[in-house]
C-alpha cells in the first residue's frame, strides 16, 4: 500500500493541474515567467528543506510509513517537491486568474 503522505501529494498535485487545465484556464502552463518562478521557488526549497529535513541532524522528522523514503538531494523527501509544486501553482493560477478577470472587466 502506498503510503499517506505520498498519496495526498500526488492527489494535490493531479488536482492542481486540473484546476488549471479544466476550470481557471489561467494560461500559467504556457508562460516562461511561471516555470522560471517554479524554478526558483523549488531551488531555494532545497536549500530550506534540505536543512530542515537532514538526516544527519533533522529538525522536522517524517513518520517513515507516510511516505515512500525516497529521498534526494540533501536527503529531502521526494514527496516534499509535490508538496511545493502544488501550493506554488495553485497560488500562481488563482493571481493569474484574478489578473485575466480584472483586465476583461477593464473598459
Amino acid at each position: 500500500m502506498m503510503p499517506e503522505y505520498t498519496i495526498m501529494t500526488i492527489l494535490g498535485m493531479i488536482v492542481v493541474i486540473g484546476l488549471e487545465v479544466f476550470v481557471f484556464r489561467s494560461g500559467i502552463f504556457r508562460r516562461t515567467q511561471y516555470w522560471a518562478a517554479l524554478a526558483i521557488c523549488l531551488a531555494f526549497q532545497c536549500l530550506v528543506d534540505g536543512w530542515l529535513t537532514k538526516l544527519s541532524d533533522p529538525i522536522v522528522r517524517y513518520n517513515p510509513s507516510q511516505f515512500l523514503n525516497l529521498r534526494f538531494p540533501w536527503d529531502i523527501p521526494i514527496e516534499d517537491f509535490g508538496f511545493g509544486f502544488a501550493m506554488i501553482t495553485s497560488v500562481l493560477m488563482l493571481w493569474q486568474w484574478q489578473l485575466n478577470r480584472s483586465r476583461k472587466d477593464t473598459p
